[in-house]
């Protein structure tokens, strides 16, 4: 038996709506999730901030420390490398544009840790020009947060080699540089291990904005549920009434 036309539109409409409906139910379950995490970070970080700081001995150097020990705060003795400093352009602090200055600190142990020691803004003629940012000479101890690197921007092209840079990838920079880097960075927290360099480091909590999460998944369950109402009145309801 051959079905009509207008039955098999309506079983067209009907796996359409389905099909929407379990799609966007979908994404708001994802954005739920989400917000889950979010959550779970926000804890994280308060509870790695509300642990005393991590002694010398105790700070790991492989992969596990950006799991077990992240957003803790440190104590940590080295000697600057400031022939491999990168200034990060396109930065902002306080809604200024300008440079995140990282500096690699030679550690006891032989290897090094990329500081992220400040921000400085952008010079307003030249914007190639980069602060001077003076390092004093010899061993210094370092009050600092461990953190992952810098977000990556959007870049066209190769990354340059030279100290002005869009983005810095550890792995590159320790093969450029002959470095053993370790796998995360540092933000600098006091001015006692590079005094009168005149950056700022007024360093912004990670950004975890859980309602926006939590907006987005009532967006996308709102669309689900109009999805189903519009399908039960105009494919089963309205029909009836004829």
């Amino acid at each position: 038996m051959v079905r009509s036309p207008f039955r098999r539109s309506r079983l067209v409409v009907a796996v359409a709506a389905v099909l929407a409906v379990a799609l966007t139910a979908r994404l708001g379950v994802w954005q739920l999730d989400r917000a889950g995490q979010k959550l779970a970070l926000r804890e994280a970080i308060t509870q790695a901030e509300a642990q005393p700081p991590l002694r010398p001995a105790e700070l790991l150097s492989g992969p596990e420390a950006l799991e077990r020990q992240l957003h803790r705060r440190l104590e940590i003795e080295g000697q600057w490398l400031p022939q491999h400093t990168v200034f990060l352009e396109n930065r902002q602090m306080g809604g200024q544009p300008g440079f995140f200055v990282l500096t690699p600190l030679l550690l006891p142990s032989g290897d090094a840790v990329v500081v992220q020691r400040g921000w400085a803004p952008r010079h307003r003629l030249d914007r190639t020009l980069t602060p001077a940012a003076p390092l004093p000479e010899g061993s210094v101890r370092l009050q600092a947060r461990m953190a992952p690197p810098p977000a990556r921007l959007a870049s066209l092209g190769a990354e340059s080699a030279g100290p002005l840079r869009q983005n810095l990838d550890l792995v590159e920079h320790a093969q450029a540089t002959g470095l053993v880097l370790r796998p995360y960075t540092l933000l600098q927290l006091d001015e006692a291990a590079s005094p009168q360099d005149g950056l700022r480091r007024d360093w912004p909590r990670p950004a975890i904005d859980v309602d926006k999460h939590h907006g987005y998944a009532f967006q996308w369950f709102a669309l689900a549920g109009l999805i189903t109402v519009l399908y039960v009145w105009f494919q089963i309801l309205r029909p009836r009434r004829r």
